[in-house]
């Protein structure tokens, strides 16, 4: 199939996508904004406030939410590890085992972190209710955690002398999955059965192949838990093939509404953002930034993949080795991209087949730190923490102190801000280092060369931005890499959090400065093009570097 045959239909998908974000766009973010602020609770909410014993009316400094916060994933990954592990004792085990203990830890941390890293193929591994209880809860409160936190920085900014109050975690994170995730899940899950997405209990059944050879095809609840895997950004697929699998995505109007599903929440958020703080021109700024982004990477992944150097690429009209030629070339890059810039990681074709500029562009979408739009939540939280170093940068040339919203960003804001700023590439840079230098590491790549650190360097890039997807080439289901990436998910899902949540606070506390000549207008187009430069230079600075060594190297030869 040649490139024109295929632009064409991929030109009118992402027309559709784009209208379909910018009709939603002001009512969704209008109805988020409500979600957040209502003094109302509906009765099952507040069902679950008896049950938990909590006041949802009473306002938490940043460090009780932040204790909320950890408390309560700290028992999501020991809920979701004893479940793995007893699973072959338990209803619906399709005659499968208990995991292993590393495996399970691992598991347990990549769910909870809604990082959904999968080590192991779903139907081989994981029962139903496993797939149920488990992983498709946790898909549900991870991505309501991630906006929780998002919802406590923004009122940071738009509160003035609370005594470091940001509101309620047990109260965000109920409504945010039960005003927000359940609803639109409870309808995604209809529109994909109605496009083939299964959904069942079945166990496997045994069908004969036109050849004669006996196959077993595994049923199961696949249409709820992709609904809210690509809605939440979380990314973990019933089956090992995720989104390339037919029961998963039999077609493009079921691949059309899973990307629409996980860019939604993202790209909405920056509008809940402007309402909060009252100046909805700010929310536009920073969906323009995270727009741009996003689709600069497609223009050139797209472009990448379908310039493919080498005969195979020619006779075929592009680099179609691991892509979904049900939907074509464009249509895979489109999806990679929008999984990798919102830290979701399902993907519908293979990442490690993608040439090495389009690979390397996936690669440095999950590098740029999941902003463009980023995770539920995680993309406007960090977007935000990178226009106060923007602010901070400019104050810092005209000889200002930098002030963000009418809040003052001194030496302690900025402490924070820098500690974020280097936590997750510490994580990456020496996971990758401490793998491609050790037997255990080694043994687990499995390319030589400049693709076999490209490989190491995704995995926990991945891993540490909460992603998910991986390189396929990287063999993680070992000790080594389950429980030093199970770590590097751990420290880069909560220590970034801790620091929003510190940030939140003493903004909080601060009180409003009104505007003055002097002041930096954050809502114009400089101001974007000052972030969105920030954005790339910040990322470049620090993984330039290893990326010269791994797809650019790769590239060039």
């Amino acid at each position: 199939m040649s490139p024109a045959v295929e632009i064409w239909p991929a030109v009118a998908q992402i027309g559709i996508l784009v209208l379909l974000l910018a009709l939603v766009h002001v009512p969704f973010g209008a109805y988020m904004a409500r979600v957040y602020t209502s003094p109302a609770h509906l009765r099952v909410e507040r069902a679950f406030y008896r049950a938990v014993r909590v006041d949802p009316d009473a306002e938490q400094r940043w460090m009780s939410y932040l204790l909320s916060l950890l408390g309560f994933s700290l028992v999501s990954v020991l809920f979701l590890y004893a479940l793995e592990r007893l699973q072959g004792a338990l209803p619906w085990n399709l005659g499968l085992a208990g995991i292993d203990p590393a495996g399970a830890w691992s598991t347990a941390v990549s769910f909870t972190t809604n990082t959904n890293w999968q080590w192991y193929s779903g139907e081989a591994t994981a029962s139903h209710l496993t797939q149920m209880a488990g992983f498709a809860v946790q898909n549900f409160v991870s991505a309501s955690v991630g906006m929780a936190v998002a919802i406590a920085l923004v009122r940071g900014f738009a509160r003035s002398g609370t005594d470091a109050r940001i509101g309620n975690f047990w109260t965000d994170l109920t409504r945010g999955v039960v005003r927000i995730l359940l609803p639109i899940s409870f309808v995604a899950a209809f529109a994909l059965m109605a496009g083939g997405v299964i959904q069942n209990l079945d166990p496997h059944t045994a069908i004969t192949t036109i050849e004669g050879a006996t196959q077993h095809l595994l049923g199961g609840p696949v249409a709820s838990q992709e609904a809210i895997k690509d809605l939440g950004t979380n990314g973990g697929g019933f089956f090992n093939a995720n989104s390339s699998h037919p029961f998963e995505n039999p077609n493009p109007i079921t691949n059309l509404i899973e990307i629409f599903l996980l860019l939604v929440i993202p790209f909405t958020l920056p509008r809940t953002f402007g309402i909060m703080v009252g100046d909805k021109r700010q929310g536009w700024t920073v969906l323009a930034v995270m727009a741009g982004l996003w689709a600069a990477s497609l223009a050139l992944t797209t472009w990448a993949e379908l310039a493919g150097p080498g005969s195979a690429p020619e006779a075929a009209g592009a680099a179609m080795e691991g892509k979904e030629v049900r939907f074509g070339l464009p249509a895979s890059a489109l999806f990679a991209v929008s999984t990798t810039a919102t830290s979701t990681g399902s993907v519908n074709s293979m990442h490690d087949s993608f040439t090495a500029p389009g690979g390397g562009m996936l690669l440095f979408n999950i590098l740029l730190g999941e902003v463009a739009p980023g995770g539920v939540g995680a993309g406007l939280y960090g977007m935000l923490v990178l226009a106060v170093v923007a602010v901070f940068i400019a104050g810092l040339m005209v000889g200002r102190t930098p002030e963000y919203l009418g809040k003052k960003i001194g030496r302690h804001e900025m402490t924070l801000v820098a500690l974020y700023v280097l936590t997750v590439p510490a994580l990456v840079l020496i996971g990758t280092a401490v793998s491609v230098v050790t037997g255990p590491g080694l043994a687990g790549i499995q390319d030589p060369g400049a693709h076999g650190l490209s490989e190491a360097l995704y995995g926990f890039a991945s891993a540490a931005n909460n992603n998910g997807s991986a390189f396929a080439g990287l063999s993680t289901g070992t000790p080594w890499y389950e429980w030093l990436q199970g770590l590097a998910m751990l420290f880069g899902r909560f220590v970034p959090i801790a620091l929003v949540l510190a940030l939140a606070g003493r903004l909080a506390s601060q009180t409003k400065i009104p505007a003055s000549a002097g002041t930096l207008p954050t809502h114009r187009p400089l101001f974007a093009g000052l972030l969105a430069g920030v954005t790339l230079i910040v990322v470049g600075l620090t993984f330039i570097p290893v990326l010269s060594l791994g797809p650019v190297v790769e590239s060039l030869s």
